[in-house]
């Protein structure tokens, strides 16, 4: 990676906050048929799951502070791919309404792309306390096109100690979900292709199966 430029501003983690409380609210919204458990349950353990996890992270506890962060977007995976299955159930039986289907497959997809954003966040450069320690141009991990410009044409660019911030990790997984495939910025660690396998296999699923059941609908 290149080491060109230092980065001395913190990056802000209020962008994570916010996918956090959208993928425990989309959860609020699915019909009961989709949802593992309760229907408070999800909501209850990602509320319960942040307030130590802020708290560790302003306490100066990074080691708590990164195994509550797996915890809490372990669970959310789980429980994601737990509503996809129960989708996939739910598609043959016609019992739902074919806008309710859509609906709720459409909030599954921006789910999945919330959620593997955060496993991207979370997981590159050991994390964002390790970037902001390390004050490194870049990313470990990806191949953004701020890394691609000349270390002399940077300044004009304002990619001058540029380093990826949480919307940059939601761009990809965006990107990723909805053409099936990297775009602008290329995988390079093997763990980024594995996690984007799974995303992408995770969308093109309720893609086919959305397709399937408008067809069977003709």
């Amino acid at each position: 990676m290149d080491q060109g430029h230092r980065v001395d501003k913190p990056e802000p983690r209020w962008q994570a906050l916010l996918a956090f409380v959208a993928v425990a609210a989309i959860y609020l919204a699915l019909p009961s048929s989709l949802i593992v458990g309760p229907t408070w349950l999800l909501p209850t353990l990602i509320g319960g799951l942040l307030v130590p996890t802020v708290a560790s992270h302003r306490l100066g506890k990074l080691s708590l502070n990164r195994i509550l962060g797996f915890a809490i977007s372990s669970i959310i995976t789980l429980a994601l791919i737990g509503s996809v299955v129960l989708l996939v159930h739910a598609l043959p039986s016609h019992k739902e309404p074919p806008l309710q289907l859509l609906l709720s497959a459409a909030l599954l997809w921006l789910t999945n792309v919330l959620v593997f954003a955060l496993w991207y966040w979370r997981i590159d450069g050991g994390g964002p306390t390790k970037r902001q320690e390390r004050k490194e141009f870049g990313s470990c991990s990806f191949l953004f096109p701020q890394m691609q410009v000349p270390r002399d044409e940077r300044g004009q660019f304002a990619c001058t100690g540029w380093r990826p911030h949480f919307v940059d990790y939601l761009f990809v997984a965006f990107t990723q979900s909805s053409t099936f495939g990297p775009t602008d910025a290329p995988l390079l660690a093997r763990w980024a292709k594995v996690l984007a396998m799974i995303q992408v296999f995770i969308s093109l699923s309720i893609v086919v199966l959305l397709i399937s059941r408008a067809v069977g609908a003709l």
